[in-house]
């Protein structure tokens, strides 16, 4: 039998030998705090990305060590998830075995415990309590908002852990529950405020917001950089109706905007895609070589859609996670651990996984919940040094646009679900945009035409930063390189440099193609005839970048230098613009530069 880790031997209040950072210590001492009592409840709610796992196990750990507990259970929303906590804990010196189903009873005698899914305790409520009360065990609740009693999820926890010695509950997001349900083991008092309409406030025993966290460095500066533009659709009275994404009127029409905007087959995802992709070269070139983005769609034939739209702009395949995929898990894995630039997903990572190389995210979705945004944007918050920073690319919709203001807000509400919505299994309201209405024996209801973007701003600490040739001062070649780096550029800047390279950006992504344009098995775009298409320059360009990258990393590890060093002497061999605005015959020379130094 295998030893059994001895939490014992690593140091009080750490994870796996690491030190504990100032906000976990601080909610490590509240909880330990004599004047408490063994609190049987304990409700953390930290920002996304600000190490909620870490703190929870190294909680775990020092119960484990003052033999206060004999047992860890974990409860989290997915089967990815669970395999991220159990090799979490490991580190930690706790084994905790994620491939228990419910068709095993007892623990493993060499196991500290078990890590398990909302989805598997509403399966077996009893089982998971005679595992819970077999031994002191402390059962961690990993983001309790999915277990709302009103559905079947919150009556299966409360029923299985209801009488377990100790429980800790943690959350990033906020609540979502009706005005006559409760969380289990959450406290709540009456809100007065004028936007719970009456409702409910959750009252949690530490709170770690994103403005502490910001300020503390843990997580990256947030930039949202708004997209607008023009959509067109045919209605069902074959009427063509033109709308602005920023300027729709009603909400009806913003949504149709909305939703023919998010049509693959229009020009406003192909330029907001090289948006980021030049993001994402800005990074790589200075200082965060595998900076990475995430690109939300909001169902699989979309996600499909749009990795071929990635392909097309960027030269690059970019990796396709779908939730029915058996090897989505491991598709995240091997992502967060290697150097693709593009991951085009549904949900597989709106929650909890973690890609700390990832530093933009493009919403090409119609989700507009609370819930959803703040999980999402917490993909690409996670910091890793001074100096990084997010960029998220959205539509210039109100709703986004109100989101995205309100994220520097601490909220610890519970926040009414809306009127109406699509109920997952796992009790998500996604929102997704109204349908339209059908007229039964009619013309098509909706037909989407086409759509193009258009810098809007740059939201930063609540508002809007409009860029033009004029505004924020001259920006040379050297702003360009720091663009969206904290306390180099300023948000009037940043947006005056978004602003000018968008009639770039149009150009690039405007190429005359076929409507019937494929994928043929080769993975190359092919017309209507099925002949391959033309490689336009943009293509020549992407290809290039990508072979340029390849090679800084193999001098930069050669010579053992970093990857910002290479390509400052790269840049100063070869003068120019930085990759993402340099023409094909700098990027060409630039190439033949570096493989005579390989």
């Amino acid at each position: 039998m295998p030893a059994q880790s001895d939490p014992t031997d690593r140091p009080a209040g750490e994870s796996g030998g690491r030190p504990l950072r100032a906000w976990q210590r601080a909610a490590l001492a509240r909880y330990l705090d004599p004047g408490r009592g063994e609190p049987a409840d304990f409700l953390v709610t930290a920002t996304p990305g600000a190490g909620k796992t870490t703190f929870a196990l190294s909680l775990a750990q020092n119960l484990l060590q003052r033999r206060q507990i004999d047992r860890v259970v974990v409860v989290a929303p997915t089967d990815h998830l669970r395999t991220q906590w159990a090799e979490a804990a490991h580190r930690a010196g706790i084994e905790l075995d994620p491939t228990m189903s419910n068709a095993v009873g007892p623990v493993r005698s060499d196991m500290r415990g078990y890590v398990t899914t909302y989805a598997q305790v509403a399966g077996r409520p009893m089982l998971h309590r005679a595992r819970s009360t077999a031994k002191r065990s402390l059962v961690i609740l990993d983001e309790i908002h999915h277990a709302g009693d009103g559905l079947s999820w919150g009556e299966a926890v409360l029923e299985a852990f209801g009488d377990a010695r100790r429980r800790l509950s943690l959350t990033g997001t906020p609540f979502r529950t009706k005005a006559d349900e409760r969380i289990p083991f959450v406290s709540y008092v009456e809100d007065d405020s004028v936007e719970s309409e009456g409702g409910l406030r959750s009252v949690a025993d530490f709170t770690y917001g994103y403005r502490d966290a910001l300020a503390d460095g843990v997580v990256r500066p947030v930039v949202f950089a708004a997209y607008t533009g023009t959509s067109r659709w045919r209605n069902s009275a074959g009427e063509v109706v033109a709308a602005s994404l920023t300027d729709a009127g009603t909400k009806s029409v913003e949504a149709l905007a909305w939703k023919t905007a998010l049509d693959p087959r229009g020009d406003w995802v192909p330029h907001v895609i090289a948006a980021m992709d030049e993001r994402l070269e800005h990074l790589r070139e200075h200082g965060m070589h595998d900076a990475a983005g995430l690109v939300l769609a909001s169902d699989q034939e979309d996600a499909r859609a749009y990795a071929r739209i990635v392909q097309r702009v960027t030269g690059e395949k970019p990796v396709l996670i779908l939730s029915d995929d058996p090897k989505a898990s491991k598709k995240i894995h091997e992502f967060a651990d290697g150097d693709q630039r593009f991951a085009v997903c549904v949900r597989m990572v709106s929650e909890g996984v973690d890609v700390p190389r990832a530093a933009c995210l493009a919403w090409m979705t119609s989700y507009r919940t609370p819930l959803f945004f703040a999980q999402a944007v917490g993909r690409v918050v996670r910091s890793r040094a001074r100096g990084e920073s997010a960029t998220v690319f959205l539509p210039a919709v109100r709703p986004l646009l109100a989101l995205a203001a309100a994220l520097e807000t601490d909220r610890d509400h519970v926040i009414a679900p809306p009127a109406s919505g699509e109920q997952l299994p796992d009790g998500d309201e996604l929102d997704p945009l109204p349908p339209p209405e059908r007229e039964p024996g009619g013309p098509k209801e909706y037909e989407a035409l086409e759509a193009q973007a258009e810098f809007a701003h740059v939201l930063s600490g609540g508002r809007a930063h409009v860029g033009s040739d004029g505004a924020g001062g001259d920006l040379t070649s050297e702003d360009e390189d720091f663009l969206g780096l904290p306390g180099l550029l300023s948000p009037e800047q940043t947006a005056t440099l978004l602003a000018q390279r968008d009639s770039e950006i149009r150009k690039r992504t405007s190429l005359p193609r076929a409507v019937d344009e494929v994928e043929d098995p080769a993975g190359q775009p092919t017309g209507a005839g099925g002949a391959p298409a033309e490689d336009a320059t943009w293509h020549t360009a992407a290809l290039l970048r990508k072979e340029i990258h390849g090679l800084v990393g193999q001098v930069a590890a050669r010579r053992q230098l970093p990857h910002a060093k290479v390509y400052a002497q790269l840049r100063s061999a070869v003068p120019g613009p930085p990759s993402a605005s340099a023409p094909v015959e700098l990027l060409t020379r630039r190439r033949d530069h570096l493989l005579g130094q390989t």
